[in-house]
């Protein structure tokens, strides 16, 4: 009964705190670090214990694999070299850098001192992801320091290991490079084991709640056998194990799963994640008090503590910015870059790689793993201290001041507007696509009123998106009216049926049905309409994407500018009397017209009567280019 109410205590304290958080804009995670420290203060509670097995194999595993299947693959091998500069090479470089500075001022050993720095290397993933992620940073950025969060725990687990092994005995170099391999090598085998028979199962299995059931076993079948896995003193990696499996899921998804199985997975994903992750912030700052307390038996004087704990701390952060500046060029250039020519460097972008090395709750687990025999006990409390320390420390100095930091170095993150006009330019691809595949897949036998309506719906895709780009501040668009009317319209429909529903007449689960639906339908339509307040609030100028396959011929040979013909209205929506949305102009003629989503389609009609391939939106902040041949996008 004590453990089920602390579970739902703290369960209910992660909820509040997060929900206050979201009020007052400020981190979730920070503020429930700060709740935590003072809620370990308090007399009459008794805070829970980390162990080093809760947080490794209850923790660990499940929010690594929700990080790895939301993660893409393509992103993660585009910008591997990166992501292997700073979860293997700098995670090792900290490791020894940290042992050097605990081996001159305590007494103690190598291996020892060793152990310390392999436990305080690795940012945190949960950290690095959700401070990332809520201070917009560039998208480029945020895949860089979630690949290396994904990654790094697997480093320092491993030297802490070797660490281990050496205290009391021998430290080899060749034994360390046996365990890297092993863990390495036996992480990523059997990650792709796991993840492909589990790719099997479910591709077989169509029901969601069997498949999100399945989904809840992989990150510990990963994990389980790959720590198992070994030879001598070496182990598999779990953490690679889970992240492989992880990022070979998710990429196959869509061809695994129904569009219901994945709906589900990410809902209960999201929720598993949210409440993980929030839960560690709360359970790191709770075990302040014990751990202070546990210094009272080291030999150490309190000066000597906090000298050493600053020290370690220090050379934590600078190890990490001396790194990052040293391999910028190397960090931030794509593969597609040419060598020879010089490469741009966002400092930036660098400084915020380098400040967002926050550590968390793998430092404080991993530190309990430093055995308490004869070779450690007197400096033991004091090692513990320094690794949370390091974690306050790095959470709440860097945490703090990320968010300024980014906005007072203008870096933008992903622009609303600019990701509407590239899922514009891809759902404008796929729909043309389909419309060229409808016209074969339908025969004489079906309906026309049918295949017309089809054809409708395969349209309305694209102009839904199209229309979210340009000035709409003074008019409702077409998307915007039909959302509105479609949402008060199901809730007219949900509450007939509560009535039906109410007097019994009909069957439940026929009654569920319908509400399921009306639900589906809700919840795109409440999507669509959070990404549209998200384009109203973005910046006034929309960023043109590099087009990844190389440029347009025809978009190359078109002007960038021309006069406009007339005013710079869509002049036959004036002779039709009918309302444009968003302006584009014709860069053979000048002739301005309305895109798709007018009821006119004047910019569409205009490029089949003339055969001008190139047109360049009209509209006040966007100099996008978009040619009506190759559908291609400049």
């Amino acid at each position: 009964m004590e453990i089920a109410l602390e579970v739902l205590g703290i369960a209910a304290v992660v909820v509040a705190v997060s929900g206050l958080a979201d009020r007052l804009r400020f981190s979730a995670p920070l503020l429930l670090l700060l709740v935590g420290v003072g809620a370990s203060y308090i007399p009459f509670i008794d805070e829970p214990v980390l162990t080093s097995e809760v947080v490794l194999l209850g923790f660990l595993p499940p929010l690594l694999y929700s990080a790895a299947i939301r993660t893409s693959i393509i992103d993660f091998r585009h910008n591997l070299r990166p992501i292997a500069y700073l979860s293997v090479l700098l995670v090792v470089i900290t490791a020894l850098g940290v042992g050097l500075v605990t081996w001159w001022l305590l007494p103690v050993s190598f291996p020892i001192a060793l152990a310390l720095g392999a436990v305080v290397a690795p940012p945190d993933a949960v950290a690095a992801t959700s401070i990332a992620r809520s201070v917009g940073l560039p998208r480029r950025v945020v895949t860089i320091l979630e690949g290396e969060s994904l990654v790094n725990d697997a480093t320092a687990i491993t030297c802490l290991r070797v660490a281990i092994a050496a205290i009391g005995g021998t430290f080899s170099i060749a034994d360390a490079g046996l365990g890297f391999l092993i863990a390495l090598v036996g992480g990523v085998a059997v990650g792709l084991a796991v993840g492909l028979l589990a790719a099997l199962i479910r591709v077989r299995v169509r029901r969601p709640v069997y498949d999100t059931a399945i989904s809840f076993m992989v990150p510990f079948a990963a994990y389980l056998p790959a720590e198992e896995l070994g030879y001598h003193e070496s182990h598999g990696s779990g953490v690679i194990a889970v992240v492989t499996a992880g990022l070979l899921l998710g990429h196959k998804s869509q061809i695994i799963q129904s569009g219901q199985s994945r709906l589900n997975e990410r809902v209960n994903w999201g929720t598993i994640q949210f409440l993980l992750e929030n839960t560690v912030f709360l359970l790191i700052g709770l075990q302040a008090r014990r751990t202070v307390l546990a210094l009272g038996a080291s030999p150490l004087s309190g000066g000597q503590i906090a000298g050493f704990c600053l020290a370690v701390l220090a050379t934590v952060v600078v190890l990490r910015m001396a790194w990052v500046f040293l391999m910028r060029i190397s960090l931030f250039r794509r593969r597609r870059d040419n060598d020879d020519d010089e490469v741009k460097v966002p400092w930036q972008a660098t400084l915020v790689v380098g400040w967002a090395g926050l550590r968390g709750v793998v430092t404080l687990a991993a530190v309990l793993l430093i055995p308490d025999n004869e070779f450690t006990h007197e400096i033991r409390p004091v090692l513990i201290f320094a690794a949370m320390v390091v974690t306050f420390s790095t959470l709440l100095l860097q945490g703090l001041t990320l968010p300024p930091l980014v906005r007072k170095l203008r870096l933008r993150g992903p622009d609303a507007r600019s990701d509407a006009l590239q899922a514009a330019t891809v759902l404008t691809t796929s729909t043309t696509a389909a419309l060229k595949a409808l016209e074969d897949l339908s025969g004489s036998a079906d309906n026309p009123e049918v295949v017309t309506r089809v054809r409708d719906r395969l349209n309305a895709g694209p102009e839904r998106l199209w229309e979210r780009l340009g000035d709409h501040s003074n008019r409702e668009t077409p998307a915007e009216a039909y959302r509105r009317l479609r949402l008060q319209t199901l809730q007219v429909q949900r509450d007939a049926v509560l009535k039906v529903r109410s007097n019994g007449t009909v069957d439940h689960e026929v009654v569920e049905e319908v509400l399921d639906s009306f639900d589906i339908e809700e919840s795109m339509l409440t999507i669509s309409g959070e990404r549209a307040d998200e384009i109203d609030e973005a910046d006034d100028e929309v960023r043109t994407p590099v087009d990844p396959i190389g440029p347009c011929q025809h978009l190359e040979d078109a002007p960038t500018e021309v006069e406009p013909i007339g005013d710079g209205r869509c002049l036959d929506c004036v002779r039709e009397g009918t309302t444009p949305v968003h302006l584009r102009i014709c860069l053979a003629c000048g002739n301005v017209g309305c895109c798709d989503s007018s009821v006119g389609r004047h910019a569409d009609k205009h490029f089949h009567a003339e055969k001008h391939k190139v047109m360049r939106s009209f509209e006040p902040g966007e100099d996008w280019r978009w040619c009506y041949v190759d559908e291609r996008l400049g």
